[in-house]
């Protein structure tokens, strides 16, 4: 939880994507990483100012996130239909309507260099025998952000 909270107060911004918010495996359970994740958001940027946090929701198309989070419902998620194309879609276009946004890529952009993040992701689990450090991804996403 420390490492989670550390990592949204650090952060102007945050996505929150409540697709596996549904039973899975044989006691049908959901798992509530995201909605927990996205309540810390909430609580700083209540804490902080609007303009100290903000953050994307995104949602499946056709969800009900209302009937297991009605609170949600001003808030107006971003839905997707599951494809790596529609979430970077939804991504880039709330980032880019951001006030600060500056050089924003395009998503057609940054779904070029997915796979080679791809790739040196499975190159860095392999490394870490199945385990890679948060900050080895980011470091690795930057690899691959045009100059």
């Amino acid at each position: 939880m420390d490492r989670i909270a550390k990592a949204v107060f650090s952060s102007k911004y945050s996505i929150h994507d409540l697709s596996r918010c549904r039973g899975e495996g044989n006691e049908g359970l959901a798992r509530f990483n995201m909605p927990l994740e996205l309540g810390i958001a909430i609580g700083r940027r209540i804490a902080a100012g609007p303009n100290e946090h903000d953050w994307l929701i995104l949602v499946p198309e056709n969800h009900q996130y209302v009937r297991f989070i009605s609170d949600l419902a001003g808030f107006d998620p971003k839905t997707h239909n599951g494809s790596v194309e529609s979430v970077v879609s939804r991504v880039m276009l709330w980032l880019a309507t951001r006030l600060d946004a500056t050089d924003v890529p395009q998503p057609d952009e940054v779904l070029a260099a997915f796979p080679r993040f791809e790739e040196r992701k499975r190159e860095l689990v392999a490394a870490w025998q199945g385990e890679v450090a948060w900050a080895d991804l980011i470091l690795a996403a930057r690899e691959f952000i045009p100059d």
